[in-house]
């Protein structure tokens, strides 16, 4: 069903089957040996290969929101019309166990387009679509995907109607993070920003003062992230790199996990700081080290490096200015001189706040050094 027959067709790699049981019900799965999953939906896991087994069902609108529905799973409900409010037609295609493709919505010409199309107006029903579309669209954009111009003005009547504001902050933060995993993340910031909803789930970002598209430098940054690393936490980091304490506004309410929070925070703090490190005093270098933990915490370092190297790159690459010292290679290049030079070499001569304060005076001597070979080179 859905996603596994859509990514056979697609030459994807092969994930999780799940199944659709036509004119079954409950008891008999359960007396199969079968285990129900959950309380809101019909679905059951295999005994053996705890595969996926729903009941067929179809869902009709009940209160606003995502959760406000009334589910209909009885034996008489046809494959057909489960799959009528599926999301997307080209995630409404079911296959038999002999390979033979249901498919009544002309999800199969979608794929062959490379458009996604909504099923039915059924889908302006569950907000949670919103997101969903735009991950898949994030997903599929290095396939040519595009999303159907008719599906974007049902997004934009969604949004206009008050069910993008229904979204809660968890979901948004689960669909965000599985879209920063794909190949091309910014695509699924400017599917929102298209029909408005960023405003809503993102306001710090729609509403930046930078001029243009809202989205630009994040987006831009963003993409070029995505080209140089796979890690989630750098490329949340730069897509946010240039708003400042209005980060952690953002994480708060969005739940975001501590490491993307602390990291994205560092960056928008500091991206200034970061772009042109030989322009620092010793001070301010250790004071930078300091502040974003750097003698502590090297792997959140190397990451705060990365994304600053993917930022001021990107920043480059727009101004033709190439700076003659590798910013990164230096900041790298700070931390392990200021990381060499420990409280046990000075406690013989000091102790307590005096030993702190020796400990940190040695440091900026050992930077200053490494900044006036720099400079006679």
């Amino acid at each position: 069903m859905g996603g596994a027959v859509r990514d056979a067709l697609l030459g994807e790699p092969a994930g999780e089957r799940d199944w659709v049981v036509v004119g079954g019900t409950a008891e008999t799965l359960l007396a199969r040996g079968y285990r129900q999953v959950g309380k809101d939906f019909p679905v059951f896991l295999h005994p053996e290969t705890h595969e996926e087994y729903a009941l067929a069902r179809t869902e009709r609108k009940s209160a606003p929101g995502y959760t406000g529905f009334e589910v209909c799973a009885d034996p008489t409900v046809t494959l057909e019309e489960d799959l009528k409010r599926r999301d997307l037609t080209i995630n409404a295609i079911a296959q038999h166990a002999d390979g033979h493709l249901v498919d009544p919505y002309g999800g199969q010409q979608d794929i062959e387009s490379r458009l996604l199309r909504h099923v039915s107006p059924a889908f302006r029903e569950d907000p949670v679509r919103i997101l969903r579309l735009a991950r898949f669209a994030a997903r599929f954009h290095r396939l040519g995907f595009t999303v159907d111009a008719t599906t974007t003005e049902l997004l934009r009547e969604m949004v206009n109607d008050g069910e993008a504001a229904a979204l809660v902050p968890e979901r948004v933060w689960r669909e965000t993070e599985r879209a920063l995993a794909t190949d091309n993340p910014e695509v699924f910031f400017q599917v929102l920003h298209a029909c408005g909803a960023l405003a809503i789930v993102f306001p710090e970002l729609a509403a930046a003062p930078r001029g243009g598209d809202a989205l630009s430098h994040g987006a831009d940054a963003l993409t070029h992230a995505a080209l140089c690393t796979s890690d989630t936490e750098i490329r949340f980091a730069a897509l946010l790199h240039s708003l400042g304490d209005e980060v952690q506004t953002l994480c708060a309410r969005l739940g975001a996990p501590n490491r993307y929070r602390d990291l994205a925070l560092a960056v928008a703090r500091h991206s200034a700081t970061l772009r042109s490190p030989l322009a620092l005093e010793p001070e301010a270098v250790i004071d930078l080290l300091e502040q974003t933990d750097a003698l502590r915490r090297a792997d959140r370092f190397e990451k705060l490096v990365t994304a600053s190297e993917v930022i001021n790159r990107n920043a480059d690459a727009q101004s033709d200015h190439n700076p003659g010292k590798n910013s990164a290679d230096l900041l790298r290049l700070y931390r392990s001189t200021a990381h060499a030079v420990t409280a046990a070499e000075l406690a013989n001569e000091h102790s307590g706040a005096a030993l702190g304060q020796a400990l940190r005076a040695a440091r900026v001597a050992a930077i200053t050094n490494v900044q006036a070979k720099l400079k006679k080179k």
